[in-house]
């Protein structure tokens, strides 16, 4: 079961392909699921970033994603 403001399974999975593309080369990418709920955590409450709790990973982590995916059309791919 999500916890408040998380992505439950069944939605994760019609996503997924969007939002986590293969890696092929590089260094390994934080998890862009606890990523994307650390992204929906403060869009739904409203936080400033810094107050991201530390289960989501480090707030500029976050933050440095939702830029990524917002600059490549991401979200607009999801809705």
């Amino acid at each position: 079961m999500a916890k408040r403001y998380e992505l439950p399974d069944a939605a994760w999975e019609l996503i997924a392909d969007l939002v986590s593309p293969e890696q092929k080369m590089g260094r390994p990418r934080s998890d862009d699921r606890l990523m994307l709920n650390g992204i929906l955590w403060i869009m739904c409450s409203g936080a400033a970033w810094r107050d991201l709790p530390e289960r989501f990973s480090p707030w500029s982590t976050v933050y440095q994603r939702f830029r990524d995916w917002r600059d490549d059309g991401t979200f607009d791919r999801v809705l």
